[in-house]
């Protein structure tokens, strides 16, 4: 899918039925939230003129235009879900007010459980309802019962585009707005803008109420210099997506969806280029999302630090989607005690948060056993440490350049393997496992595997420049026409090598 090409996509989803004229004619010019098609371009360019065109000093009115456009953004694929994000955020408006307004302890708490419970029982019916329905059939069958399959159907119910972040958002704030780290926002519109903003609505990164609605506040200038950085931004994350992430599907789909027919060096290629898909796809959206706030004067986290040249599981968290680790952390591992306590209340609590990790981004047991898959290589890094420390001769070795060059092997491979888990279907991880580690026949790629490798280096290569801090001494120096040259030339390759038929993002089902 390219930026040339109409909107379309390749998952299956609901079909837009809507007894509204108005909202059938907005989803056909904007059927689903991509940001690098045709269709939101042309919606950005105009939401952008009209925003800057509004005098500075109407403030106010400018922040209502990105709510307004924020809603049609969301409604173009599901009105209805639009209006219950919509009405969800203005009930957490009213119990932030409520909390802020009260000493009661136990009102603000009683206030707290019933934000969150709203929140979390949303996501749990949209999300979860499914997968529980579905393990209730199969317990039932398997008990030798007959249930009637129309009366636990799930398919009636469809998952709105990134209700875990929002979902998230939404709790951040009301427990932060308890513990009285922040005070309780008084503007609607800020707060509807909080949760509704469109560039980071349906994939994040994942935004704190603090930092984002300090800056509805401050004065937004037309300004060059953040202008081009958004620009730059966006046409980076353009190219991982369509150059990187959409080619990489190419190798590992096929292999994803019927591993017993492909033999084991096919498999091993997939998981490899599944790794950097995925890799590309996420950080991919993350740039542009990042870009396009900038062009409307807000600025979001930086939700991706080249995690692939971590040198442990630890770091990998630090660098890999790191608006969710950070939230994991400060609302699940520290409540829980942190790293206070005994070795193995520590060890606990890593499990525990990283399988609430796993839960989060389905409701599947392969993301499950993803989850616990990285708190055990979390729990089994401490270990590791602890036994380094007793030998300084071990941290020595591991500290030199080819030691820490096999850190970083060992880590990209235990968190490529951990990405076989990321799946619903567990049966297929399963199945992928057996044939990378049982050397068996099969079919090869039909792919060229010299494209795989070609990519592996460059994706690699440049994140060793940005890493060694040779792009910061190279990049200020580089004069203005060789940089819109270069970036001139990343949107074409990226328009070139694009697939026909492009893939969603991944991370727009979470």
């Amino acid at each position: 899918m390219s930026l040339l090409a109409s909107t379309t996509h390749t998952t299956a989803e609901p079909v837009y039925q809507s007894g509204f004229a108005y909202f059938r004619w907005l989803h056909d010019l904007l059927p689903a939230p991509f940001f690098h098609t045709q269709a939101f371009l042309a919606f950005f360019a105009l939401v952008l003129l009209v925003y800057w065109s509004i005098p500075r000093r109407f403030a106010m009115t400018r922040i209502w235009l990105l709510v307004v456009a924020s809603f049609h953004f969301y409604a173009a694929w599901s009105y209805e879900l639009a209006f219950l994000v919509t009405g969800t955020t203005f009930a957490d408006y009213l119990f932030g007010r409520m909390m802020g307004s009260s000493e009661r302890p136990r009102f603000r708490k009683l206030i707290l459980y019933t934000s969150v419970g709203m929140n979390l029982g949303i996501l749990c019916y949209f999300k979860y309802r499914g997968f529980f329905l579905n393990e209730l059939f199969d317990g039932m069958v398997k008990l030798g019962m007959e249930p009637g399959y129309e009366k636990l159907n799930p398919l009636a119910i469809f998952i709105p585009f990134g209700i875990s972040f929002y979902t998230f958002e939404a709790i951040s704030y009301a427990v932060d707005v308890y513990k009285r780290k922040i005070q309780p926002e008084k503007s609607l519109p800020r707060f509807l803008l909080f949760i509704l903003f469109f560039p980071h609505l349906v994939a994040g990164p994942i935004v704190r109420a603090g930092d984002f609605l300090t800056q509805t506040r401050r004065p937004k200038r037309w300004n060059w210099v953040r202008v081009q950085v958004g620009v730059q931004l966006f046409l980076v994350g353009a190219f991982k997506k369509m150059a990187i992430a959409d080619r990489m599907a190419m190798f590992c789909d096929p292999v994803f969806k019927d591993p017993e027919a492909y033999n084991s060096v096919a498999v091993w290629f997939a998981v490899l280029a599944y790794a950097i898909r995925i890799y590309c796809d996420f950080s991919g959206y993350s740039d542009m999302a990042v870009g396009a706030a900038h062009l409307l004067g807000y600025k979001l986290i930086n939700n991706f630090n080249m995690p692939y040249l971590a040198t442990n599981v630890s770091d990998f968290w630090r660098r890999w989607h790191i608006s969710l680790s950070s939230w994991l952390r400060d609302y699940v591992f520290i409540p829980l005690g942190g790293s206070r306590g005994s070795r193995w209340l520590n060890y606990r609590n890593l499990l525990i948060t990283m399988t609430v990790g796993g839960l989060w981004h389905g409701a599947a047991w392969g993301y499950l056993l993803w989850g616990f898959a990285h708190g055990a290589m979390l729990v089994g890094h401490k270990q590791f440490k602890d036994f380094c420390d007793d030998r300084p001769r071990l941290t020595a070795f591991l500290e030199t350049a080819f030691g820490t060059g096999l850190r970083i092997f060992f880590t990209f491979l235990c968190v490529s393997l951990c990405w076989v888990l990321f799946q619903p279907e567990l049966s297929k991880a399963f199945a992928i496992f057996e044939k990378l580690f049982h050397i068996q026949r099969g079919l090869k790629l039909d792919m060229n595997n010299r494209s795989l490798w070609y990519t592996v280096v460059f994706l690699f290569a440049c994140q060793w420049l940005v890493r060694s801090g040779l792009w910061a001494k190279i990049y200020p120096r580089l004069p203005a026409p060789v940089l819109g040259g270069g970036y001139a030339i990343c949107l074409c390759t990226a328009l070139v090598l694009a697939p026909d038929n492009g893939t969603t993002f991944i991370y727009f089902q979470f």
